[in-house]
């Protein structure tokens, strides 16, 4: 329950013109949760992910507003397929794989990968369904997913996801290339998401289909490292 206290008190500070916030509810004792429960207030709109440009627009100014936090100390016990993907992809973790086909698309994003230098922060790891569009009102960013890595990061794990899963066109990966360090942010999203989804779906739901999509993505991004 700690990210929830967390994440709640932050987020109710929050207020900015380009982004919107779901504005978390205290309980009657003045707490953040009750029996395991959350709750926020209604905010109006949809998510898009063929919106993918505006999600990262609205992350980009949602992670300026955020900047300067403390690193919280919950994301040590975080124990979950999401946070393994994401340390293999940062090298806290040696890249492993259940299958054959995942191994195959990790071999040369690990080959490409090199260090960089670049200023992580508190970061949303999982905007493009999670950010909520309405006529005449600025994105809306929800369900927060914390991390600690560079913004960047995460305007490319977007790209990544609107690449491999929703059938995005490949010049989407090149129109942000002005952003830090942009090839190794695409080759640690990649590798983020392989390694979830080897651990998530096992060797079994590695279908040609699934393969053949990332399969695709990974020979762009090696392009572009």
């Amino acid at each position: 329950m700690s990210e929830t206290v967390w994440r709640a008190g932050t987020v109710s500070g929050l207020g900015a013109a380009r982004f919107r916030v779901a504005t978390p509810i205290r309980t009657t004792d003045g707490g953040w949760f009750a029996e395991g429960w959350e709750a926020a207030l209604f905010v109006a709109g949809e998510p898009d992910v063929g919106r993918a440009d505006d999600v990262v627009r609205a992350g980009l100014a949602f992670h300026q507003a955020v900047a300067g936090l403390p690193r919280p100390a919950f994301l040590d016990r975080r124990d979950d397929p999401c946070a393994t993907g994401d340390r293999a992809a940062w090298e806290e973790l040696t890249v492993r794989s259940g299958s054959a086909a995942a191994a195959e698309l990790l071999r040369p994003l690990v080959g490409a990968r090199r260090p960089v230098d670049l200023v992580s922060q508190a970061v949303h790891g999982d905007l493009l369904g999670n950010v909520l569009f309405a006529d005449g009102q600025a994105p809306a960013v929800i369900d927060w997913s914390v991390y600690w890595r560079p913004p960047s990061w995460v305007s490319a794990v977007v790209i990544v996801d609107a690449l491999c899963r929703h059938g995005a066109q490949p010049d989407l990966a090149t129109r942000w290339s002005h952003l830090p360090e942009w090839g190794q942010m695409l080759v640690r999203a990649l590798i983020c998401r392989i390694v979830t989804d080897d651990v998530v779906l096992g060797a079994n739901e590695w279908t040609p289909a699934r393969t053949g999509a990332y399969r695709l993505v990974v020979e762009l991004v090696i392009g572009l490292a």
